[in-house]
């Protein structure tokens, strides 16, 4: 290790490279406390060139290693357990705007709410926005597909990329693009692949023109299951929102009791946060019926915010959270699972029960329009049987979401988080099948080895040895 520690310092500095155990406890996690791992060392180049070479180096080597962004994830993607760490937060450069084309091309350590910045005064926005966006990386959001509340309407990160510059684990530089119609879309492929494909050097992405007019809602209502019926009645209508969320009483409580307060009702069962932009003619009309379709639903009352710096303020109230939740114990598991709309109020009451039974607190805050669930449970991670409760929970969880229909993960990803979930999900075939896409990319399975698909799946004899575990 120390070999390869010089050979990574004679390309990016020794200032860059990190081996002393104290330094690097700083990526033990990510956003999901519950998984800790120390890398073997830690490696931070500054440039495209410096990416390419680390990473023909670490290839000559046979080492294994996780390339990082933000470390904002949250399934445990981004830990390195005994191996390199490959951080490209240092590479934050805008490289190219096209306002004609609406496109913007990026390092991978560009912040998702910088490109927006920059390009708000040519009238444009970046779509995705993740809930983490003022810390979160392009190169990172490319990894998980991410998504974020108006996802509803924009789409994820995938809607929004054009081409992507990569290098391969092995060294090979390509660029990928979305086939024009011809070929396979390998784009497609690496956007969502968790780092185990490669490491992105740049994209391009498409730009949105920031919409005439918003109109944002808040409604509340005295139960979660009216909530969740003014959700299908709205998509029902025939109104695609540009986002409808939704958060329960005790997310309500956090989020009050914090500096992120929004002025939600605190005494609400449930609050539904809903947004319709675009050209202004005929979103008034838009506006009208959803509150009419709430009311409808059981709502006590539905509020309009009267201008930017209120619909702000509701806004920081949803996105905040999760960093609200932050009070109420030293640590949060944060899940991510896709049911059926229509499946949403019955098992928001089973998600209750669970809670219930495990003696844990769920707090709910989610994407409701397209039935992205949201459970987390704020607990103490150092206390063996609180959190031996928590797990029990969150399997519940998680097994009663793909038994209605659903599936594991919306936008967070798998990670380490959700392994022993995809064999109930997936059959070992289709597992299988995985494996195979990725030896396209990575046959020596070097990048972010044991995680997505389990190991036993992919027989990763080069994994660390606590991969190897699962």
């Amino acid at each position: 290790m120390a070999t390869l520690a010089t050979a990574l310092e004679q390309i990016v500095g020794a200032a860059h490279v990190l081996t002393r155990p104290p330094s690097l406890l700083v990526y033990r996690s990510d956003g999901l406390p519950g998984h800790r791992a120390i890398p073997s060392l830690a490696v931070f180049p500054g440039t495209r060139d410096e990416v390419v070479r680390v990473v023909r180096v670490l290839a000559e080597a046979g080492a294994p290693f996780v390339a990082r962004g933000a470390g904002t994830g949250l399934s445990g993607g981004a830990l390195a357990d005994g191996i390199v760490l490959l951080g490209l937060h240092r590479l934050k450069g805008i490289l190219a705007i096209d306002a004609e084309a609406r496109t913007a091309t990026v390092e991978p350590g560009v912040v998702n709410a910088t490109l927006s910045k920059a390009v708000a005064p040519l009238g444009l926005l970046y779509a995705p926005d993740p809930s983490s966006q003022s810390a979160c990386t392009i190169g990172g959001n490319i990894a998980e597909n991410a998504g974020g509340p108006h996802c509803l309407k924009y789409g994820v990160t995938l809607d929004h990329v054009v081409r992507a510059t990569v290098v391969l684990p092995d060294g090979e530089v390509m660029t990928l693009d979305r086939g024009e119609g011809t070929g396979y879309d390998l784009l497609g492929a690496f956007v969502g692949s968790e780092g185990c494909f490669g490491v992105v050097l740049d994209v391009t992405v498409r730009l949105t023109p920031i919409p005439d007019a918003v109109i944002t809602l808040l409604a509340d209502f005295t139960s979660m299951r009216a909530a969740a019926d003014a959700t299908s009645r709205i998509i029902a209508a025939g109104i695609l929102p540009a986002a409808l969320e939704l958060m329960d009483q005790a997310t309500i409580e956090a989020v009050e009791s914090s500096v992120y307060a929004a002025g939600y009702p605190r005494d609400a069962a449930a609050v539904l946060l809903a947004e319709v932009d675009g050209a202004a003619a005929g979103l008034d009309a838009d506006a009208s019926a959803i509150e009419r379709l709430c009311l409808e639903a059981g709502a006590r009352a539905v509020r309009v915010a009267r201008d930017a710096a209120e619909r702000a303020r509701l806004w920081q109230g949803r996105k905040k959270a999760f960093g609200a939740m932050g009070r109420l114990a030293p640590h949060l598991v944060v899940q991510d699972a896709v049911v059926p709309r229509t499946r949403l109020a019955d098992l928001l009451e089973e998600i209750h029960a669970i809670g219930t039974r495990h003696d844990v607190r769920v707090c709910n805050v989610f994407h409701a329009g397209d039935g992205n669930l949201h459970p987390n449970i704020p607990y103490d991670a150092d206390d063996p049987a609180e959190s031996a409760r928590v797990a029990q929970a969150m399997s519940e969880i998680m097994h009663r979401c793909i038994e209605v229909g659903g599936t594991i993960t919306g936008e967070h990803g798998v990670g380490l988080d959700k392994l022993d979930y995809m064999p109930a999900l997936f059959s070992g075939d289709t597992l299988d099948a995985m494996c195979t896409l990725r030896d396209v990319f990575d046959p020596e399975r070097r990048a972010n080895p044991g995680k997505v698909v389990p190991v036993r799946s992919c027989r990763e004899w080069l994994a660390a040895p606590s991969a190897r575990a699962h």
